[in-house]
């Protein structure tokens, strides 16, 4: 596969068709599970679980991030700052800014990067 394809993926479980988030990424025990949809250039769509006790470490990124909460309730630290999600919502996490991710309880996730 070369590069230009494998940049450019996408999940034939909803590509044209109608799939229900929370059942396309499974929680495992003690892990934090993570499943790409999408994969282009300009940006990438994937479904995270995280079991209770998980979590991203600090980090940043050069480009926004959307996290959507499609299950549970999570709580995100952007910029020293906590903010409390739960399913339905929506945090944009800005470019360049520390953030990192922790599950107190489960909870599942899309993240959606934003490259262009």
């Amino acid at each position: 596969m070369s590069s230009e394809e494998n940049t450019n993926r996408v999940s034939a479980e909803c590509f044209g068709k109608a799939a229900k988030l929370t059942d396309l990424v499974d929680y495992s025990s003690g892990a934090v599970v993570s499943k790409t949809l999408v994969d282009k250039k300009v940006g990438t769509l994937t479904l995270f679980s995280f079991d209770a006790g998980q979590g991203l470490s600090e980090h940043q990124t050069p480009y926004d991030a959307v996290v959507q909460i499609i299950d549970g309730s999570a709580g995100l630290t952007i910029g020293g700052q906590v903010v409390t999600a739960s399913a339905g919502e929506l945090v944009i996490m800005p470019a360049n800014i520390p953030h990192s991710v922790r599950a107190e309880k489960k909870f599942k996730m899309m993240l959606i990067m934003l490259r262009a």
